[in-house]
């Protein structure tokens, strides 16, 4: 498996011809897939200023700072889409390794963050993992950014209290952790979960957004939010 595992653009409407949507050209991904869990740590930049973030490290800081320095990106922050240890587990270790503040996800995620060490003993991880403090919580309807590419924070609870969402309107894409999955849905079952609210969530934040939006999601092959409203088993 190499660490670099794809490192594409994300187009608007890709049947249409891309000279049409030139500001979107720049805005590239790489997908670092980590620990036991394959949780797919992700580098958003944009690639002619090699300027972007770290969403979710959830371990393996050494792999994830050599694809950053493959892929040359100069890091600005990381970004958590929720609390999970396979989705925060590496954010103190690689904060302190690039000098970058940790932004997000909502504080209604605290407790699990700050629960990331206890969390790391059931999984026989002792001393690999550490709690975690953000710099900044996210509020739903709050933008981020980096190198001129803005995202809308979407609050989205139901897999965990605290998860948000990351979207890009011009871009036509979404960074949607562990909400929602190419034919599938986030796990409820952990502590925090609510099926319903993930439900809500996903109906009522994310498919309006529209059927042409492209997502990277926490784990495996991402897809379009067209495809899974008219196919995902949970939600039709």
């Amino acid at each position: 498996m190499t660490d670099l595992l794809f490192i594409r653009p994300f187009f608007l409407l890709p049947y249409l011809p891309i000279s049409l949507f030139p500001t979107l050209m720049t805005l590239k991904a790489a997908i670092i897939p980590v620990t036991p869990f394959q949780q797919n740590c992700t580098i958003l930049f944009d690639d002619e200023e090699m300027r972007g973030v770290v969403v979710d490290p959830g371990g393996e800081v050494e792999r994830i700072r050599a694809a950053v320095e493959k892929a040359g990106v100069a890091v600005e922050a990381i970004w958590l889409t929720h609390g999970h240890i396979d989705h925060a587990g590496a954010a103190m270790d690689l904060k302190d390794a690039l000098g970058v503040e940790i932004i997000g996800p909502h504080a209604a995620d605290l407790k699990l963050l700050h629960n990331l060490e206890t969390q790391a003993q059931m999984f026989g991880l002792t001393g690999q993992v550490r709690n975690v403090t953000p710099d900044r919580f996210l509020e739903d309807g709050d933008v981020v950014s980096f190198a001129g590419h803005e995202f809308q924070v979407l609050h989205c609870p139901g897999h965990a209290p605290g998860h948000v969402v990351y979207y890009s309107p011009d871009a036509k894409f979404a960074h949607v952790g562990d909400v929602l999955f190419n034919g599938s849905i986030g796990r409820t079952d952990l502590a925090g979960g609510d099926h319903d609210a993930l439900i809500r969530s996903i109906k009522d934040k994310l498919l309006p957004l529209g059927d042409d939006v492209s997502f990277i999601c926490g784990h495996g092959p991402g897809g379009r939010f067209g495809d899974e409203r008219r196919n995902n088993p949970f939600l039709i």
